[in-house]
């Protein structure tokens, strides 16, 4: 696999790099609310602006379907960039003089983007290779998806891994092949289907799974405890079943909630009591794991050698519910282990907490390549890359 480096050695003065950047980040209105993956995106960027190169950079934000929509623009994220590049950042569709950035309007605006026709990617990639000498991809993020900006674009210019991609491909290995034991996988967030190639991956490779958020509640569930109005995927019971006797047989401990804060109603300022996770009361919902099963995910946590945490314990934007998650963060930072947090709501946690970055061994822009990854999945941008 080439890399940025060897495209900085071969000499970029004056040439036109595409760089496939993950801009996509979380807005409120025209306000970026987390900048970490612009932030990430910048060593990149500046290396080949100092270089000499006029660089032209592809992204999409959020979901746009298939066409220009004001909600979806990358004009915040252009400005946040140029600050941080100390430099304009124009929005625009050509690439100007050498030494300067333009950030293409949002990628998704053009349907074939995304397209599941092959033609349709392959005429858009055609397209963006027109206006460049070479190809980096550097947006992590949306390495597993086999899109026009990622994968087809790959094949028609000289490519390279930028410097974001090749140290989370790094770090992905080292959860595979230089893993170092007892290993242990936290995972959290809204619904268990999200997760399920992965689980069952997992279990034949981790010697420890805690499981939190919401879809604690469906394993629950699955155990015989009653879950109240907690969140509930009635249809994953029978899946989840087979994942408890699946750990059990392989030896993998699974650790679940043994208390939650159950509230009346989910809101920032609900009323809630801790209750034990085998006896929350039919009017109320688990919003966050309790502090029995904090101090049971910390002693959980306190002897590995490599961790892997992806999703959040609870509902982290509302303080009440924050305990959680914060906990599971700081017994991370307190650990020796390698440790990893998965991107995604993760790492938006660490940031919103304002907990150390630097406490942790990496924190990924990736929460779905990650994932996908330690499913056993090709990620489609990666794989281009070493062809």
């Amino acid at each position: 696999m080439k890399t940025l480096s060897d495209l900085l050695a071969e000499g970029v003065s004056g040439r036109r790099v595409l760089v496939r950047a993950d801009l996509n980040v979380p807005l409120d209105g025209d306000k970026i609310t987390d900048d970490g993956r612009v932030r990430a995106s910048v060593p990149t960027l500046k290396a080949l602006v100092d270089a000499g190169a006029r660089v032209l950079v592809a992204a999409h934000l959020g979901r746009p379907k298939g066409e220009p929509d004001p909600a979806f623009s990358l004009a915040p994220v252009a400005v946040r960039l140029g600050e941080l590049l100390g430099r304009t950042v124009e929005l625009g569709t050509e690439t100007a003089g050498d030494g300067t950035v333009v950030l293409l309007e949002n990628i998704r605006f053009d349907a074939r983007e995304t397209s599941k026709d092959d033609a349709e990617r392959a005429a858009l990639a055609d397209e963006l290779a027109a206006k460049a000498d070479a190809f980096v991809s550097d947006g992590f993020g949306v390495v597993h998806r086999k899109q026009a900006s990622v994968y087809d674009v790959a094949r028609k210019l000289p490519h390279y891994a930028g410097g974001l991609v090749l140290a989370e491909v790094e770090v992905l290995r080292k959860l595979t092949d230089d893993l170092k034991r007892p290993y242990v996988v936290v995972l959290g967030g809204a619904k268990v289907s999200d997760k399920l190639g992965v689980i069952a991956n997992l279990l034949t490779k981790v010697d420890r799974l805690l499981i939190g958020g919401g879809m604690a509640y469906t394993f629950l569930k699955a155990q015989g405890h009653e879950v109240g109005g907690s969140l509930l995927q009635a249809d994953q019971l029978e899946q989840v079943t087979g994942f408890l006797a699946e750990a059990e047989k392989r030896g993998v401990e699974l650790v679940l909630p043994v208390d939650v804060l159950a509230a009346t109603k989910f809101a920032a300022d609900a009323e809630f009591e801790v209750v034990a996770a085998d006896a929350i009361p039919a009017d109320r919902q688990g919003l966050d794991i309790g502090p029995a099963t904090q101090e049971l995910f910390a002693s959980k946590l306190a002897d590995a050698k490599t961790v892997f945490w992806n999703g959040p314990m609870g509902v982290f934007e509302f303080d009440a519910f924050a305990g959680g998650t914060r906990a599971v963060a700081q017994a991370l930072v307190a650990s020796d282990a390698f440790t990893v947090v998965g991107g995604g709501d993760s790492a938006a946690a660490v940031r919103a907490l304002g907990l150390p970055e630097d406490g942790f061994s990496h924190i990924s822009t990736g929460g779905g390549a990650s994932l996908e990854y330690l499913e056993g999945k090709e990620l489609p941008g990666v794989s281009v890359l070493e062809a």
